[in-house]
């Protein structure tokens, strides 16, 4: 039973590792949280806005570590894990969907009407 790449440091996936990747991933990443961080302490937006500013920014950090640190793309050697995240996605975006959901429609069914209100 023989894969025919003897030396692990041959083998397709582990060459698409890359230190620059990384790199990229990790400034995004922190980029996005010291500019998230900045808006919330600084109250630079009305709530709404900040939740939606916050939220696109979160998605941008999300799409790059995708793309830098799983290497998902249509290549050949990727195409299974891009599959499987295609999959996946929905499936966890409808399950925080409906948890919030659940939540908020149980507040609105346990709480005094006009006590809390967002």
């Amino acid at each position: 039973m023989s894969h025919g790449h003897h030396n692990p440091i041959e083998h397709p996936e582990v060459q698409l590792a890359s230190m620059g990747g990384y790199l990229i991933a990790f400034v995004v990443g922190l980029g996005a949280m010291l500019i998230a961080l900045w808006m919330v302490v600084g109250h630079t937006l009305s709530p709404v806005s900040l939740t939606t500013v916050i939220s696109l920014i979160a998605l941008v950090a999300v799409i790059v570590q995708l793309y830098f640190l799983f290497k998902l793309d249509l290549s050949s050697t990727q195409i299974w894990h891009t599959v499987s995240f295609v999959m996946t996605a929905p499936l966890f975006v409808m399950s925080v969907g409906l948890t919030i959901w659940m939540f908020h429609t149980l507040m609105e069914r346990t709480m005094l009407p006009g006590v809390c209100t967002f």
